[in-house]
């Protein structure tokens, strides 16, 4: 009975080892073909999905370049500044934009 067991333990550990060596393959077995899948969901399903992503970004970006901004109103719990940015003067923010981010005391541009 040990005989037995010990065989199949050294069978099984055997085949493993030779399994593993080989390393996965993409062409093995029942995966022959996966990349065509793989490819052509990359050309029918992700690249309309981005275009239709940059169509969408691009038409909401015309619908709100066509509105004018806000007018500023100054509010004391808004812009607060209390100690000033490690960049560039100290005001502005990283990804400032002069004619959108209105600064402490109102927009940059006079737009």
């Amino acid at each position: 009975m040990a005989y037995v067991l010990s065989h199949a333990l050294r069978r099984q550990f055997t085949v493993s080892a030779l399994k593993s060596a080989q390393g996965p393959s993409a062409v093995a077995g029942d995966h022959a073909g996966g990349y065509k899948v793989w490819k052509r969901l990359s050309f029918l399903v992700a690249m309309p999905a981005v275009g239709l992503c940059m169509l969408n970004a691009y038409l909401k970006h015309q619908e709100e370049h066509g509105h004018p901004r806000p007018e500023f109103v100054k509010y004391e719990y808004l812009r607060i500044r209390t100690k000033r940015f490690p960049w560039g003067d100290g005001t502005k923010s990283l990804f400032h934009n002069p004619h959108v981010n209105a600064l402490p005391d109102g927009y940059e541009d006079g737009h």
